[in-house]
């Protein structure tokens, strides 16, 4: 039922979203038309963020507890967080090459947000490798905790350093928005929470039934 909740919520919030952000709002002065991508950009960093915190949790609660269903959880997060890292980045170069004049900045958010991307593709070839699950579990819990303390640095990195990153416009110290953007930007946010709760919710239900085959496949080895 949550699933379906969400999947219809992310189709009808999608709609004023993609007006919102493409048609409605007006065009930033300095960058133009160019500058609508920040409604799609923003929201895939504010959740691989997200991703790379619930791995970390997920990390901890496997170590302490060492119930497999915390490691599901965590590899699922994985997975979501290497979509969200890598649309941000993806959105990042689409938006970057014609505002700076190159694909790749090399600045330091940017580099911080391909190692987050890494750290989560890095998680999932880690557990690819090692064929015993408990061991596997145990060791990727490493790169959950660098994906979770990567995500203080790349949020504050632009407040201690000069980037050709733009300053942050949410949260402590953020440059703000014109009034007139923050509807496009909240519908945005709100969309692609809605569509990443449910892939989520899929994958876990995905997972759990591998686990499921995954023992029944021990059971038979094992007779």
């Amino acid at each position: 039922m949550t699933k379906r909740i969400l999947a219809v919520a992310a189709l009808v919030l999608m709609v004023p979203a993609l007006y919102l952000s493409l048609v409605k709002v007006p065009s930033e002065a300095t960058m133009g038309t160019i500058q609508r991508i920040f409604y799609f950009h923003l929201p895939q960093g504010i959740y691989s963020y997200l991703a790379a915190l619930m791995l970390g949790l997920g990390s901890v609660m496997y170590l302490v507890t060492r119930d497999l269903k915390w490691d599901r959880f965590n590899y699922c997060v994985a997975e979501l967080g290497v979509l969200v890292a890598s649309l941000s980045l993806i959105t990042g170069m689409i938006w970057g090459r014609p505002v700076w004049n190159t694909w790749w900045s090399g600045d330091a958010r940017s580099n911080l947000q391909l190692m987050l991307d890494l750290l989560f593709i890095g998680y999932l070839m880690l557990r690819g490798y090692l064929p015993e699950r408990e061991k596997r579990a145990r060791l990727a819990t490493v790169f959950g905790f660098l994906a979770a303390l990567d995500v203080p640095f790349n949020y504050m990195v632009t407040r201690w350093v000069n980037t050709l990153h733009p300053q942050p416009v949410l949260g402590p110290g953020g440059g703000g928005l014109d009034p007139l953007m923050y509807p496009a930007l909240y519908a945005s946010l709100l969309a692609f929470a809605c569509l990443y709760g449910f892939l989520l919710l899929q994958r876990l239900e995905v997972a759990r039934v591998e686990d499921e085959v995954e023992y029944v496949e021990q059971l038979v080895e094992a007779a």
